[in-house]
């Protein structure tokens, strides 16, 4: 349990950016748990380093204003998953967890950074960008549920399923936000008869 509690911590800072926690992974504990890594392991640690460490540049730097954020967002989308996988086997090879729950973990890591990453894209939209302050939160989530991840994984883990429970929570909001949006007559289909996009 204390494994999957781990990997659930590091796939959600991966939710949230994708370079950063590997960065952190690398740097504070050791190069060596890059090696336990599905992919990184076959590339040399100069390579993943330099890139690790230009992207979570890019990640800090361009998602403070609103074009940058739809940028790194797009990005962050479509490797959050595969990041995610990544990261979950890695944190749990890392704590000794069993072969046939290493899989498990890697999905179950994946589908959790992907579903914080939809969130963050879906509210995005829905407000028109992030607030700084949110961004700030982001960044401050991303380097702690790293650390707990290592140093106090049932913590990381709570926090994580805290984010997925705000998450599930956020997409039933949208529904009822965009139910409302139609006639009073005609709540079943709310788009009919819009004229502006959502």
């Amino acid at each position: 349990m204390i494994e999957l509690l781990a990997a659930l911590s590091a796939s959600a800072a991966v939710g949230m950016r994708i370079a950063l926690p590997l960065l952190l992974i690398g740097l504070l504990y050791g190069s060596d748990l890059w090696a336990k890594a599905p992919l990184l392991s076959r590339v040399p640690p100069p390579i993943i380093l330099g890139t690790l460490v230009s992207w979570s540049c890019v990640e800090l730097l361009l998602t403070k204003e609103r074009l940058g954020q739809r940028f790194v967002q797009l990005v962050q989308l479509v490797f959050s998953p595969i990041v995610g996988a990544i990261v979950g086997i890695t944190v749990a090879r890392s704590v000794a967890a069993e072969d046939w729950m290493i899989g498990i973990i890697g999905v179950v890591g994946g589908l959790l950074a992907l579903v914080l990453q939809l969130v963050q894209v879906g509210w995005f939209f829905r407000l028109q960008g992030l607030p700084l302050w949110v961004i700030f939160i982001q960044d401050f989530l991303c380097v702690s549920l790293v650390l707990f991840a290592f140093d106090a994984p049932t913590q990381g883990g709570l926090i994580a399923l805290l984010l997925l429970w705000l998450a599930i929570r956020s997409t039933s909001e949208w529904h009822r936000w965009y139910r409302q949006q139609g006639s009073s007559g005609d709540r079943a289909n709310p788009r009919r008869h819009k004229q502006d996009p959502d």
